[in-house]
């Protein structure tokens, strides 16, 4: 090189990485991210999203668009014999917190919702 020019010098390169494996972000199907959610709540986030190796927040993040496109939403279920418990055969029993929701067989879907969804709302 001569005095004055302007050409830089090329640095040397000294260590170079070739992925051949899958790239992080991958595509979940909705079945798949439903799935993956429906773990969380029977386990917890933290575990369900180390066994598929994503992110806790990846996995909030799909729980709360299933909530939002009114996907299902999970709650324990407890079977009681009915005659064993003094109630009525076919009776529903929904608790949310100190409120207690007794909904007969013959009852209206919507209006059975709509009752569920405003003591939600009230919590």
């Amino acid at each position: 090189m001569m005095p004055g020019d302007d050409v830089l010098p090329k640095p040397e390169v000294r260590r170079i990485e070739v992925f051949t494996g899958v790239g992080r972000r991958r595509r979940w199907s909705p079945d798949a991210k439903a799935q993956i959610v429906a773990e969380s709540y029977a386990t917890s986030v933290g575990e369900v999203a180390e066994r598929y190796g994503l992110r806790n927040t990846q996995v909030f993040t799909w729980r709360r668009d299933a909530r939002r496109a009114g996907g299902a939403e999970f709650a324990p279920v407890v079977v009681a014999d009915a005659v064993a418990a003094g109630g009525d055969v076919g009776m529903i029993e929904v608790r949310i917190g100190e409120a207690l929701v007794r909904i007969p067989r013959e009852a209206d879907p919507r209006m059975a919702a709509a009752v569920i969804a405003a003591l939600k709302a009230a919590r």
